[in-house]
């Protein structure tokens, strides 16, 4: 496996490879097994009723979870998500920024299984968990 990447390692290959992921996804945190990473709320992430909406925070998981997966892996733009499952617990804190925490639990030569924690920020119970699993594309071999 390649060495670690750090926050600004990842920061940069993101923006280069998956520029479409934006200002609104900021990484807090980077460490060998986990990730931290913020979603800065705004209008076009919220659904009627002023609460953040499901296809916002299943991206904020999966970037995550990505994120997380690249701090191990190396730059590999093409680890891809196979599997995620992810429960609605509660309604997000208005106006405050999303927070995901994400666990690798297993790296393997092919997949990586991550565990992702999404909480409002300041705020102590969980509105969501996510399992995602990544498929890891192989090493080229040397020629």
């Amino acid at each position: 496996m390649t060495a670690m990447m750090t926050r600004e390692d990842v920061t940069r290959f993101l923006a280069e490879v998956f520029p479409q992921m934006g200002p609104e996804f900021v990484i807090d945190l980077l460490a060998r097994d986990r990730a931290v990473m913020r979603l800065r709320v705004a209008d076009q992430h919220l659904r009627p009723g002023g609460t953040v909406s499901g296809p916002s925070m299943f991206a904020l998981a999966d970037v995550a979870a990505y994120v997380a997966t690249l701090a191990r892996i190396g730059p590999k733009a093409l680890a891809v998500t196979t599997h995620c499952s992810i429960d609605f617990m509660r309604k997000p804190a208005a106006g405050q920024d999303l927070i995901a925490e994400a666990e690798v639990l297993k790296l393997g030569r092919a997949l990586a299984v991550i565990s992702v924690r999404l909480r409002s920020e300041g705020q102590l119970d969980l509105v969501a968990i996510a399992s995602l699993t990544y498929s890891i594309p192989p090493d080229k071999p040397a020629a």
